[in-house]
C-alpha cells in the first residue's frame, strides 16, 4: 500500500529493448542500441453540447481510445533489424570460393561481385593471370577496372576467381510485416536505476521511414507500428495492450 501512494517519481528511463515474434515461446532477444522507445495514444472523443442554457458548453463526454502507437529508433543495422524494420528475409551464406567466373571487361568501372569482401583474388584472361598493379583494384563490392588499364582492353573475356567471407544476405520486401512481442527492462535514473518494466503484448511493426545510407551522423532504423488487442490476455483488470511493472 506504501508503494501504491508513492507520489515523488520523476522519470528519466534508459534500459534494453528485448523482442520476439508475436505468440511465440523463442527467447526474448535483445535489439542492441535503442535511441528512443515511445508509447502514444490516439483518442476519439464525442461531445454532447450542453444546450440547457445560453452559452453553450458540454453536457456530456466520452472519450474512446482509436489508436496505440509504438515508435523505435533503433541504432544498430544487425541483419534482424534491418530484416524487420524492411519487411525482408535475412539468411546466412557461409565462407566460401568463387573459380573462373567469366565477366567481360568494361573499363572505368567496377566489376560487382556477387559476395562483398572479395579477398585472395585472380583475375585472368585465357590462361594469362593479369598483374593487379595498372590493372585493376579489389573493392569492397567487386573489382575496379581503370579507363586506361596496363594490359586489358574492352571486351575482354576475363576469369575471376576469388574467396568471400560469411555474410548475411538481407532480400527487402519479401515478407509481410512481422508481428512482434517487446518488453522493456527500464531503469530509472532519476530513482537511482529502479526498475521500470514494460511489457508491450502484441506490436503489429511498420516499416522503416527512411535509410540514410550516406549521411553525416550516425544512421537509425526509425519504425512506427501499433499495438494491437492480444486475445489470450483475458480476466478482469487485465490489459490487452501493455503492461507497466515499478520498483
Amino acid at each position: 500500500m506504501a508503494l501504491i501512494k508513492e507520489i515523488y517519481k520523476p522519470a528519466m528511463m534508459a534500459g534494453k529493448v528485448y523482442a520476439r515474434p508475436y505468440g511465440s515461446a523463442a527467447a526474448r532477444v535483445p535489439v542492441g542500441n535503442c535511441l528512443e522507445l515511445v508509447l502514444s495514444h490516439e483518442e476519439d472523443v464525442i461531445r454532447q453540447p450542453d444546450m440547457t442554457a445560453p452559452g453553450g458548453g458540454t453536457y456530456a463526454k466520452v472519450s474512446r481510445i482509436s489508436q496505440v502507437n509504438v515508435a523505435m529508433k533503433l541504432a544498430d543495422w544487425n541483419p534482424v533489424n534491418f530484416a524487420r524494420s524492411t519487411f525482408g528475409t535475412a539468411g546466412t551464406v557461409a565462407a566460401g570460393n568463387v573459380v573462373d567466373a567469366p565477366y567481360e571487361c568494361v573499363l572505368g568501372g567496377l566489376i560487382r561481385l556477387p559476395h562483398p569482401q572479395p579477398s585472395t583474388v585472380v583475375v585472368k584472361v585465357g590462361v594469362d593471370t593479369i598483374d593487379a598493379e595498372g590493372n585493376y583494384e579489389v573493392r569492397a563490392g567487386g573489382i575496379y577496372i581503370p579507363e586506361e588499364p596496363a594490359d586489358l582492353l574492352a571486351g575482354d573475356d576475363l576469369l575471376i576467381s576469388y574467396a568471400y567471407p560469411e555474410h548475411v544476405n538481407v532480400e527487402a520486401l519479401t515478407t509481410v510485416a512481422p508481428e512482434l512481442e517487446l518488453f522493456f527492462e527500464g531503469l530509472n535514473e532519476a530513482q537511482s536505476g529502479k526498475p521500470y518494466l514494460i511489457d508491450i503484448w502484441r506490436v503489429g511493426s511498420g516499416i522503416v521511414q527512411q535509410l540514410g545510407l550516406i549521411q553525416s551522423e550516425f544512421g537509425t532504423l526509425d519504425v512506427n507500428g501499433e499495438v494491437i488487442s492480444d486475445p489470450l490476455k483475458t480476466g478482469v483488470g487485465i490489459s490487452k495492450y501493455y503492461r507497466a511493472q515499478m520498483v
